[in-house]
Formats: structure tokens, sequence, C-alpha cells
């Protein structure tokens, strides 16, 4: 899995607006924070919210708006959407909807359990066919040899269901209020952290491009 893939190669605005990019994929989730912390606020400035639900519904609602904006704008400014956000985005709305529906907390809460032990069963099934298929996501990130790509998603895959399970956990356990902010808070920094424990497989396992292609 050494070749390019053309539809992950980053585009120019990519290149040159990151920040935006980082922007757009943390920024639903920073709203959902502030829905949930400001909830009571909102429902009184605010009065139609209140048919929405509670904190924890106004919230995902928030949260529902703010990433069918962050699909929209990567379409628009970067000529694609992202497939990870792009199947989480389908799940927010989905459970989200169904949530606030039947003003049922729980489809709310299982959304990051869903998303995650789908993204760690896909690349882990992958590799059961002989598909590193995280090559194909990352491939514009990274050009790593056959068995980097494959010794990196199978870490991925166990990390997703990793956090699919913590997520179990901690809404099974605790309040709403901790686990929103694990949610924001905790998941991030384990995600961070995870990320860059990986960089010694990665810098092993990088194949050099080629200098014609280079010199372009």
């Amino acid at each position: 899995m050494t070749s390019s893939h053309s539809d992950t190669e980053p585009t120019p605005a990519e290149r040159h607006h990151p920040m935006l990019k980082l922007a757009l994929e943390l920024g639903p989730l920073l709203v959902f924070f502030f829905g949930n912390l400001r909830g009571a606020w909102l429902a009184a400035t605010f009065p139609a919210l209140t048919t929405v639900g509670g904190p924890l519904f106004i919230a995902t609602a928030l949260f529902m708006l703010a990433t069918v904006i962050s699909l929209v704008v990567s379409k628009i400014v970067f000529k694609h959407l992202p497939v990870m956000p792009f199947v989480s985005g389908v799940v927010v709305l989905v459970f989200g909807g169904l949530g606030i529906w039947l003003q049922d907390e729980t489809f709310i809460k299982m959304k990051p359990t869903i998303v995650n032990a789908l993204f760690g069963a896909v690349l882990l099934g992958g590799l059961l066919f002989g598909k590193s298929l995280l090559g194909y996501v990352f491939n514009a990130a990274f050009q790593l040899d056959d068995e980097g790509w494959r010794k990196l998603t199978l870490r991925w895959g166990i990390f997703f269901l990793f956090l699919a399970v913590l997520n179990e956990l901690v809404w099974r356990n605790f309040s709403d209020d901790i686990w929103v902010n694990f949610k924001v808070w905790g998941t991030m920094p384990i995600t961070i952290l995870f990320t860059l424990s990986q960089m010694p497989l990665i810098i092993r396992h990088t194949v050099e491009e080629p200098k014609a292609k280079a010199g372009r």
C-alpha cells in the first residue's frame, strides 16, 4: 500500500488551511460541550429550544447542526468530505435525531460507542481480508510500507474498540456532566497521546517518495 490514492491526496485548501480543517473537525464537539454546560441559559434565552428537551438534548441538537455545517464547509472549501468525520456525522444525525424524537438519552450516549466500534470492526475486518484500510484514509499524510500499514491498522482498530468500551463504562456509571466532560476533555487527550505513541512505528516504516515526484 505504498502507492498513492488520488482520493486521499490533500487539496491545496487543506495544505494552506490546516487550522480550518482542525476547527471543522473539533468545532462540533466544543459546541456540544458548550450546549450542555449552558443548556439552562440557552433555554431561557431562546425559549424555542425548550421544545427539544433538557440541556443534553439541546446540546445534541446544536451538535447536529454544527456537524452539518462542518461537513458542508468541508465540501465547499476542501472539495471533498473526509471519510471518518462523514461517517461519524451520519451516526450523529441518526442517533441524535432518535434521541431527541424519543426523548431518550441512551441513543445520544451510545453514539460514540457505535462510531468507535464501527471503525474498529471495519479496520480489523479489513485485515482479515488482507486490506490495510487505514492506508486509504491516511495515505495523503504518510507513505508507509505494507507492514507499517498493517501494524498501524491493527493498533488503530484495537484502539477504536477500546474507546467504544471506555465510553460504555463512563456513561453507564457516571453522571451526564461527567460523561460530557469525558467525551470532550478525556477522549481527545487520550487519542492525541495514542497518536503520538505511534510515531516511532510510522518513522520506522516510512517510505521515501520517488525523487522524480518530489522534484515536480
